[in-house]
C-alpha cells in the first residue's frame, strides 16, 4: 500500500494510476512466488544430495548410488561417483529451467502460434499435434550449455533435447512436462524433512525403528532409493526412448513416483500428508 501511494498517480496528477502500480506490484509478487514454488524443492533436493552422500565414494555399501542395467528396472549403468554427478547435473538443469520458466513459456506460445502447420500423429500416447518448436529448442540448448559449462567432472549422459518428435510432440507438451518438477520433488523433500517431527510420536518412532533402525536410516533409505531409481533411465516403452537424454531424466523420476506404493517407506509419505504427486484431490 505504501508503494502504491508513493508511486501511484494522484487524481489529476502525472504518472501511472495507483491501480496500475498495484497491479504491477501484485504481478511481481506472483512471479516471485511462482519461481520460489518451482525452485525451492529442487534446491532442497540438491542440499540433501550433498548432505547425505559423498561425491566420490559411498560412506557404506548401503549408501552407494551405483546402478546397473537390468537391476530393479534400471536402464543405465553408473558407478556411485558417476550417478552422484548425473543426479546433481539433472537437478541443476531442472533448477535452471525453473528459473527460466516464464521465458520458456512465452517462447512456447510463440512457437505454437507462429502460423506453421503441424502433423497429427499417433506418438504412442494417443494422437498428438507434432510441431517443431525452434525458439524453445534454442533456449533449452542455451540453458544446457550453461549447466554443462559448470559441471566440474564433465557432463554425464546424453545432451539430446527432444522437441517436435514422438517423445515431446510440441512446445505445450514440453511446458507441461516441466511443470511436473516441483510436483515430483516437493513430496520427496517434504517427507524427508518431516521425519524427525513425525518420530516425536512414540508409536511412529517405534515403527520406524523396527522397520528401518532409526529416523536417520529412514531418511537415507528414501534418498538412496530416489537418487538411484528416480534417475536410472527407466520409464519409457523401449530403450531408444529411455535413458539419459534430457527428457528421459524426467521420465525416470515420474516412473519412480508411479512405483511409490510398492516401496517400504510409502506409509511415511502418507503420514507426512502426501497422497500423491498431482496435488490433493481429497477436498
Amino acid at each position: 500500500a505504501r508503494l502504491c501511494d508513493k508511486y501511484g498517480r494522484p487524481a489529476g496528477g502525472e504518472g501511472l494510476p495507483r491501480e496500475e502500480v498495484e497491479r504491477c506490484l501484485q504481478s511481481i509478487g506472483d512471479s516471485n512466488a511462482f519461481l520460489a514454488y518451482n525452485r525451492r524443492p529442487v534446491e532442497r533436493a540438491l542440499e540433501l544430495l550433498h548432505t547425505h552422500f559423498s561425491p566420490k565414494a559411498p560412506q557404506s555399501p548401503e549408501l552407494s548410488l551405483a546402478i546397473s542395467v537390468g537391476r530393479n528396472g534400471a536402464r543405465l549403468s553408473h558407478s556411485h561417483a558417476t550417478q552422484f554427478a548425473y543426479v546433481e547435473q539433472s537437478l541443476r538443469l531442472w533448477n535452471e529451467i525453473m528459473g527460466e520458466f516464464y521465458k520458456l513459456w512465452t517462447l512456447a506460445e510463440e512457437d505454437l502460434l507462429d502460423g506453421r502447420g503441424y502433423r497429427l500423429r499417433d506418438t504412442g500416447q494417443g494422437l498428438n499435434r507434432v510441431k517443431d518448436a525452434p525458439k524453445v529448442s534454442a533456449a533449452m540448448h542455451h540453458v544446457m550449455s550453461k549447466v554443462r559449462a559448470s559441471a566440474p567432472t564433465g557432463w554425464v549422459g546424453s545432451s539430446v533435447v527432444h522437441m517436435g518428435d514422438t517423445d515431446v510432440p510440441n512446445a505445450l507438451v514440453f511446458i507441461d512436462k516441466y511443470t511436473q518438477v516441483p510436483r515430483i520433488l516437493t513430496p520427496v523433500v517434504g517427507t524427508v524433512d518431516a521425519v524427525d517431527e513425525l518420530c516425536k510420536d512414540p508409536h511412529v518412532d517405534e515403527w520406524v525403528r523396527q522397520q528401518f533402525g532409526s529416523p536417520e536410516a529412514l531418511v537415507k533409505a528414501i534418498l538412496v532409493d530416489f537418487f538411484r531409481h528416480g534417475f536410472d533411465g527407466s520409464g519409457a516403452d523401449n530403450y531408444y526412448d529411455a535413458g539419459s537424454c534430457i527428457d528421459g531424466r524426467l521420465t525416470s523420476a515420474w516412473n519412480w513416483c508411479s512405483r511409490l506404493e510398492k516401496k517400504p517407506f510409502c506409509v511415511v509419505f502418507r503420514l507426512a500428508g502426501y497422497n500423491g504427486f498431482d496435488g490433493d484431490f481429497s477436498r
